[in-house]
């Protein structure tokens, strides 16, 4: 199941996309404001996105967080692999950190096995597949709205 913490960071990423072609910082209050977000959780989770290197943040009066790059290169499974960590249901079944499940004599002869695998590459498949552009703009990119683009 998807934490809290995990829908707080794909919401608090979406304005950031949605804000992305504006070239600009956007504090926090402002985004924990917007979304209702408790504003110290809403501190922890964009650090871990910062260290995680999905965002860019900035101190002082006109600093704040923006993307790190283009929300069309930024899936909801990179968000919630940095927050919730694997998206497989069990460990055996996990790509990116595969270890045996505690209960489990023999990974090659577990049942289960098969079936969590196919359950993980089908929510990866999904997760993966989706944009932070595609939840910030579901009916495709906005309009150049004039406004300087940020440098690449």
């Amino acid at each position: 199941m998807i934490s809290s913490k995990a829908k707080y960071a794909l919401r608090a990423a979406t304005v950031l996309a949605e804000r992305y072609s504006e070239a600009g910082w956007m504090p926090t209050a402002a985004i924990a404001e917007r979304e209702a977000i408790p504003r110290k959780f809403l501190e922890a989770i964009l650090v871990q996105l910062r260290d995680n290197g999905l965002i860019d943040s900035r101190r002082g009066s006109l600093g704040g967080h923006r993307l790190a790059r283009e929300p069309a290169s930024i899936s909801v499974a990179d968000i919630m692999r940095v927050v919730d960590g694997p998206l497989a249901l069990t460990p055996c079944a996990s790509v990116t950190r595969f270890r045996l499940c505690v209960d489990c004599g023999d990974v090659n002869a577990c049942r289960l096995r098969h079936l969590m695998r196919e359950a993980r590459d089908a929510v990866a498949g999904v997760l993966e597949n989706c944009s932070l552009s595609s939840l910030a703009w579901p009916n495709g990119e906005p309009v150049s709205d004039g406004l300087p683009q940020p440098a690449e």
